[in-house]
């Protein structure tokens, strides 16, 4: 083979490999844009603000009127919780049902607060690690989530529902429908 001929088949395979190597480039530029763009969540404008409140005690009954607290439902009856300063929501970046990391089989609500509310939120979960939280909405108990360990990155999970139905009455209820 003459050393031209040769040249060109090495020119010829330098192209080939530099044709392959745009279209892989391009082909992963392409599904890495489909795939950040299907994982953005759009924002969760609630219909009534909800409101988190640290609870400072729980006393059974009514709570008496004047009271900085709440009524609820718990499994001994209705419940007075006692209520300190807390914070209102009005929008969260992402509000679903997801399978439940800790119970097979089970269903979680995530909440994924704005940037604007994480820090609110991770001073009130802060100073309440070990205690309840009170989820209100339109002065209505929603759910009551211990404080395992302070959030600072607005990832909230609460957990418990029963069931996916339960889970998405709880996400309803949380958007204030």
């Amino acid at each position: 083979m003459s050393p031209a001929k040769a040249a060109d088949q090495h020119r010829s395979a330098l192209l080939v490999m530099v044709l392959t190597l745009g279209l892989l480039i391009a082909a992963v530029v392409v599904t890495g844009g489909m795939i950040a763009s299907s994982m953005r969540t759009r924002p969760v404008t609630l219909a009534s603000p909800l409101h988190i409140y640290p609870v400072t005690h729980a006393t059974p009954g009514q709570c008496p009127p004047g009271t900085q607290g709440i009524t609820g439902q718990s499994a001994a009856g209705p419940t007075c919780y006692g209520l300190a300063q807390g914070i209102a929501i009005h929008k969260v970046a992402d509000l679903r049902v997801q399978k439940s990391g800790a119970r097979p089989g089970g269903y979680d609500v995530a909440v994924t607060l704005r940037p604007i509310d994480r820090d609110a939120f991770a001073d009130l979960t802060r100073a309440t690690v070990g205690r309840d939280l009170a989820f209100v909405v339109r002065n209505q108990l929603v759910t009551l989530p211990r404080v395992d360990m302070a959030i600072t990155d607005g990832k909230v999970v609460v957990t418990g529902p029963p069931n996916k139905t339960a889970a998405n009455k709880l996400v309803g209820q949380l958007k204030g429908k």
